[in-house]
């Protein structure tokens, strides 16, 4: 279980550095852009409301995942009840 919880934090430090790394770029980019500051304002806006939406997006189709994965448990452990019953009363 610890070995699992280690790679789990390698993996998502990984990924946070990533992103790191891509928001600095993307900053350094906006910065030397031949444009009009409220040009790039209005691409920073969208990066950021696109990452907000993404986030959510992700959030919302594991929290539906989890919720499927219950109601299959709790699907599984009333039928298992049902069989457990009708076996005892025969």
């Amino acid at each position: 279980m610890n070995e699992s919880r280690n790679s789990t934090a390698v993996y998502t430090g990984f990924n946070a550095l990533g992103v790191i790394v891509a928001y600095g770029m993307l900053a350094l980019s906006l910065w030397l852009a031949p444009v009009d500051l409220s040009t790039k304002g209005y691409w920073g806006m969208g990066v950021l409301l696109l990452t907000l939406s993404l986030v959510n997006f992700v959030k919302y189709r594991m929290e539906e995942r989890s919720q499927a994965d219950r109601i299959a448990m709790i699907e599984a452990a009333k039928n298992e009840k049902i069989l457990a019953d009708y076996v005892q009363h025969d």
